[in-house]
């Protein structure tokens, strides 16, 4: 039986859509809501053509012994935030268990869909797993999340990077929170490559996913285009959002659930962001956020990192 925890109701989810369309953004979450947005994601991890996935699973899969020698052996939860599918976890918890750890898995998502995928997974790997459906970017949320006291260590994971996604300055601060002095955090990000890095997701497969919760209200490409825009936060040195937002050619009125939802010609709708690193900038954020680094790994061909750190 798959077990899941609710912080973020379906209704809500639904109210947070309608408010932020009419914001004219739609944040990260909202492209995993949908079933077809799901089934698009799935896709574009299954065919090889999102080269983060690639780089990030394949990046456990090589590290995942060398890892899990940092964990001493015990009980242990792994608290995967932003889980997915949660297939990445699988690989480095089989690595754990094979040095004594005692694991639980706790996901993390904004996705129904994807919660019941990666807790399937971990209970046909009999591994105690349960699931929890909250939204990282809420205080609230966060905070429920934060360990009770006299519990196992924890080893909290973002991969794929997640961290992105949302606010880095924000969220590497909120993390640290989540952290006692024997937890650790392993978490990855993507190099920032210049145009290299927008060929990577303006790709036919990617735009498919990016398309997804448009076409599930009923936008469609005949009613504007997707842009892709490579971008500098002034903020700190080397961060890098890359932003998309649909521009609509004509009027368009969308539909969900008797809502509807109008974009006049020429508007533009602001998509979910991800944000990349240049090589100093993905540590010096790290370090400013209390974390320390204990163990630290690049992929293959040099353009994404992942990094252990534990709390100062």
């Amino acid at each position: 039986m798959i077990v899941t925890h609710t912080l973020l109701t379906e209704t809500a989810l639904a109210d947070e859509f309608v408010a932020a369309f009419r914001a004219r953004r739609l944040p990260e979450k909202f492209f995993y809501w949908f079933p077809l947005s799901v089934r698009a994601w799935l896709a574009l991890c299954s065919d090889g053509a999102y080269r983060n996935y690639v780089r990030s699973r394949s990046l456990v899969a090589r590290s995942a012994d060398d890892l899990a020698g940092h964990i001493p052996p015990g009980p242990l939860e792994v608290l995967s935030l932003g889980s997915g599918q949660g297939d990445k976890d699988l690989l480095l918890i089989e690595a754990l268990r094979r040095h004594g750890s005692r694991v639980s898995y706790t996901p993390v998502d904004t996705s129904q869909a994807l919660l019941e995928v990666a807790c399937q997974g971990a209970l046909d790997s009999r591994l105690p797993v349960q699931g929890i459906k909250a939204d990282l970017t809420r205080g609230d949320h966060l905070a429920a999340l934060a360990p009770d006291p006299g519990t196992p260590r924890r080893l909290i994971l973002l991969l794929g990077n997640t961290l992105g996604a949302f606010d880095p300055l924000a969220e590497t601060r909120a993390l640290r929170t989540l952290l006692r002095t024997d937890d650790l955090l392993l978490v990855d990000g993507e190099l920032y490559a210049a145009q290299a890095t927008v060929r990577g997701y303006d790709n036919p497969l990617n735009r498919r996913f990016a398309w997804a919760p448009l076409h599930a209200i009923g936008i469609t490409e005949a009613d504007g285009e997707l842009v892709f825009e490579d971008r500098e936060d002034g903020r700190v040195p080397g961060l890098h959002p890359l932003a998309k937002y649909f521009r609509a050619a004509r009027d368009v009125a969308a539909r969900l659930g008797g809502e509807s939802l109008t974009l006049a010609a020429g508007e533009r709708l602001d998509l979910n962001h991800s944000y990349k690193y240049d090589a100093a900038a993905f540590p010096r954020l790290l370090r400013d956020a209390g974390l320390e680094q204990r163990w630290r790994g690049t992929s293959e061909d040099g353009r994404f990192e992942m990094t252990l750190v534990g709390a100062k």
